[in-house]
């Protein structure tokens, strides 16, 4: 008889539940039952035969097919499907999808700009997974303005939480007596991680917008609202994170 079991956490994931390792904390946290008992990481589901909760509500295997969303995420909205202080979160944004989406990483409450929706577990690791180093660029306006040691200090890296930063590219849009705009890419996706590289070298961050990912750029897509991805431009995305897997093994291959 053929075993029709996978992991809990990569049923959750395929199922638009969350990331595998955000899955994996829910887990972990005791919020999910398989079949009325209390999951453990580990664990094996039958699709098709077990009924799985997350905090009490049904997990609905998906049937319709992948979706993938790019979001203008507006200033003052946190990156989270529900909040349990009431504060205005990206679900409200994206509450006509029928398909149960989750983000795919984060921007934080004060952050604007790009930001993906799906319900393709795998997809969301791959864009998040550290060993993927997917690029982001954001235009973030920083005050006073940067003079040039803190522009190499924030290309070369700068430590934050005690390790330094990847190096990062730094461009200088725009500037005056008091304020600089800057656009700067990085690779890696630490929290909060513009915000803490312009404080550790004694710039405040006053406006961050994320502007692209990889190959996706927002455009003119307009505050508070979305669009669904292209097949070519969800390709091109995994292609770039396949890239970006199969360097960084390289160079650890070449360290060992």
């Amino acid at each position: 008889m053929a075993d029709n079991k996978i992991r809990l956490q990569k049923f959750l994931a395929e199922n638009g539940v969350a990331s595998r390792r955000k899955s994996e904390e829910l887990i972990e946290r005791g919020k999910v039952r398989v079949n009325g008992h209390p999951a453990s990481l580990g664990d094996k589901v039958d699709p098709k035969k077990d009924l799985v909760t997350v905090s009490g509500e049904k997990v609905v295997p998906v049937s319709s097919g992948n979706v993938y969303i790019m979001l203008n995420k507006p200033r003052g909205y946190v990156t989270t499907m529900s909040d349990e202080m009431g504060r205005k979160c990206v679900a409200e944004l994206v509450a006509d999808i029928e398909e149960r989406i989750f983000p795919v990483g984060r921007l934080d409450r004060d952050s604007e700009g790009l930001l993906l929706f799906t319900n393709d577990g795998e997809f969301a690791n791959m864009m998040t997974h550290p060993s993927m180093h997917i690029s982001k660029t954001y235009r973030v306006t920083v005050k006073p303005a940067a003079d040039e040691e803190q522009l190499v200090a924030l290309s070369s890296g700068v430590v934050i939480d005690g390790k330094k930063t990847m190096p990062a590219s730094v461009q200088v849009m725009g500037d005056d007596s008091e304020r600089s705009v800057l656009q700067i890419t990085i690779h890696e996706g630490r929290n909060r991680q513009i915000r803490k590289m312009c404080e550790a070298v004694g710039l405040e961050t006053v406006r961050l917008k994320r502007i692209s990912m990889g190959s996706l750029k927002l455009g003119s897509l307009s505050v508070g609202t979305y669009r669904e991805l292209k097949k070519e431009e969800v390709s091109a995305l995994k292609r770039a994170a396949q890239k970006a897997k199969s360097a960084n093994e390289q160079k650890k291959g070449r360290r060992n």
